[in-house]
């Protein structure tokens, strides 16, 4: 039977940031997944992870770990990344003795902008974890794709009836936060991305002006042949985060020699896995599970 318990692992002045571990109540030492929600890096929180992937992943075997970590703009990208090394090493160090979890046997699972953190993980934690899997991710944060805006969220018919103002999308708390169920979170994500503001206002920095203070936020750009294992899964009509994101990782992990897999989802938009029920995305998962088998046991 598996139960949930829930954790701070971290606190930053008055923001407490926690974790809920998914656990069977045997004592026996499992390996685990750290999963990462997505949201843009701007919403989210770690009750996104839906309860029939709990249930898969606790009857593979595994000990699971959904994180929160600090929203952006109130938090940049340095610290976001902080918070998911030090979550990482929370698990690594407080693990075996608060949840039996063998401390060198962590995946590292995310979607959309979790994906993108997951991939992160690959050079940015020590010991690196055994294998990454990222749900339509990105390694570029950098790219036209996020720094122009999008033609999607100009032109789609929804946003183009629904206009979000620049005072609108900017009416958002000042305060820290670590999680957030969307609202004016999201609005000021959707405003960003009709304008391109995102890398700006995740990071502090212009991608034109500033092109190398990219380079630690771009897991593309630090890909070398010790990175683990990853699995891409990604659909091919993405409209949110583009294919080629994952197109452009799997290469660049060929290059180097790395083991890797790019799982494609024909006809597949963003969150494409929302059912477990749809075949397709039942056999992604199995991939998913033969992936975690193969190198967590």
């Amino acid at each position: 039977m598996t139960s949930v318990r829930t954790y701070t692992f971290k606190v930053v002045g008055d923001c407490k940031i926690k974790a809920d571990v998914y656990a069977a109540s045997d004592e026996a030492m499992k390996p685990s997944i750290l999963w990462i929600h997505g949201g843009a890096l701007m919403f989210g929180r770690r009750e996104d992870i839906r309860p029939e992937l709990i249930d898969l992943y606790s009857k593979a075997g595994y000990t699971i770990v959904s994180i929160d970590y600090r929203l952006a703009p109130q938090t940049k990208l340095k610290a976001i990344i902080e918070d998911i090394q030090d979550a990482y090493r929370w698990m690594r160090e407080e693990g075996p003795g608060l949840f039996n979890i063998e401390p060198n046997c962590i995946a590292v699972v995310g979607h959309s902008a979790g994906g993108y953190l997951a991939l992160m993980t690959g050079f940015c934690v020590d010991p690196r974890p055994k294998a990454l899997v990222s749900f339509y991710g990105y390694g570029d944060i950098a790219g036209s794709w996020y720094s122009r805006p999008s033609p999607f969220y100009l032109n789609d018919p929804w946003y183009r009836k629904h206009p979000i103002s620049k005072e609108k999308a900017y009416a958002i708390t000042r305060k820290v936060i670590s999680r957030s169920a969307g609202g004016r979170q999201c609005l000021f994500y959707i405003y960003c991305r009709q304008h391109g503001l995102w890398p700006k206002e995740v990071t502090g920095h212009d991608p034109d002006t500033e092109p190398r203070a990219f380079d630690p936020f771009c897991s593309i750009r630090n890909v070398t042949s010790n990175y683990p294992p990853t699995l891409l899964l990604h659909g091919d009509r993405d409209t949110d985060v583009p294919y080629e994101q994952s197109i452009m990782m799997a290469s660049e992990l060929a290059r180097v020699g790395v083991e890797h897999e790019l799982i494609t989802i024909p006809n597949g938009g963003h969150c494409f896995d929302w059912s477990l029920k749809d075949p397709m995305v039942a056999d992604a998962y199995g991939k998913v599970l033969f992936f975690l088998r193969k190198h967590l046991g």
